[in-house]
């Protein structure tokens, strides 16, 4: 076999004998990433994963699914090199979108398309994957690595992530059960998550041009550090919530549970996401000076020349996460998640005006 400088696809760009050597130093790092029902390791033409073995804990499983990507943030953190942050965003972010439907994570597989294979960059990138799998019990089960010279720019890549999991039928948080008085509470974001960049970008470093090691206002922190955040995964909460206090028979019903429905704040803000899991009759209220904003979304507020209606449009201000829950189960949601150390705050409540978000 000739060596790889020697290949004629390797002097057109793309090094099949490195991506081959760079997956397989990382296999055993990527192994700590599964589940006992995965079967076989990575590297097959597909990831399987035995669904049998899950027979026993549910009676009428679900599969959900997700797919996404990280957004203009990925601009950032390759200008930054800090490309593990975006591997752990795309494994919470997709996390987070089906923990929202009650389910729980099974595996998740990832697509990583490059101009040349960087090999630090890769190993960031599928270590902070690695990392948040991990974390959220969730089975790194396979994906495909692209190198496409010519398509994207010098130190630029693709992430995207698509993520699997299950759910009991009758334990799908659908919102059915939520009615007027119900309370919201917040569970507190990072940051920016993985929405918004285009704009905050334009903020702090087209309008107030500052550098990316310049520190922010009212910290000790760069702005770039700042933005850079990783997405909480708020699923682990959440299982351990609805496992405790959701002992009803059906998660469309009021009896015997707590929590009702659960919004991820992502693209849209609170006007965008919120209604998705409110019935057709119901609104809310957001008491937006219930808690305090930290120095990243003061900066944007103050600073930013964006009306602050639109503000709560782009970004999730603080929140990352919002629980709808019975206002008779107050005490015991909060007890719950003080245990889990876990901070929180009663942010607004449903209301009767269909289909509005009202922000106070």
């Amino acid at each position: 076999m000739s060596s790889s400088s020697n290949k004629a696809y390797a002097q057109a760009g793309v090094d099949i004998d490195l991506a081959d050597t760079l997956k397989g130093n990382l296999k055993k790092e990527l192994s700590k990433a599964s589940r006992p029902e995965v079967i076989g390791g990575l590297g097959g033409f597909g990831g399987l994963f035995d669904l049998t073995k899950l027979a026993k804990k549910y009676k009428e499983p679900v599969l959900v699914s997700s797919v996404d990507g990280v957004g203009t943030k990925l601009q950032l953190a390759i200008s930054a090199g800090k490309n593990q942050v975006v591997g752990e965003d795309i494994v919470n972010h997709c996390l987070n979108d089906i923990a929202v439907c009650g389910a729980e994570p099974l595996f998740f597989l990832d697509y990583v398309g490059m101009g040349k294979l960087e090999p630090a960059v890769f190993h960031e990138v599928l270590g902070g994957m690695s990392k948040a799998c991990q974390q959220g019990n969730c089975a790194l089960i396979g994906g495909e690595t692209a190198q496409m010279p010519g398509f994207y720019k010098a130190g630029e890549y693709e992430l995207v992530g698509s993520i699997v999991g299950v759910v009991e039928k009758k334990k799908i948080l659908t919102g059915k059960a939520v009615k007027p008085g119900d309370l919201l509470i917040g569970l507190p974001s990072s940051g920016l998550h993985t929405n918004g960049y285009t704009l905050a970008t334009r903020i702090f470093f087209t309008k107030l041009r500052y550098r990316m090691d310049d520190v922010l206002p009212g910290t000790k922190k760069a702005i770039a550090d700042a933005l850079l955040e990783p997405h909480l995964n708020y699923s682990n909460i959440l299982q351990a919530l609805l496992g405790k206090l959701n002992k009803g028979d059906s998660s469309a019903k009021r009896k015997g549970n707590a929590i009702f429905a659960a919004c991820h704040i992502t693209g849209g803000g609170f006007p965008g996401n919120l209604p998705r899991i409110l019935p057709d009759k119901c609104g809310a209220v957001i008491h937006t000076r219930s808690w305090k904003k930290t120095a990243l979304f003061n900066a944007l507020e103050t600073q930013g020349g964006v009306l602050p209606e639109e503000l709560y449009e782009v970004f999730n201000m603080g929140m990352g996460l919002v629980l709808v829950i019975d206002p008779e189960q107050k005490e015991a949601v909060g007890k719950l998640l003080d245990k889990q150390k876990q901070r929180y705050t009663i942010i607004g409540e449903v209301t009767k005006d269909a289909g509005k978000i009202d922000l106070q």
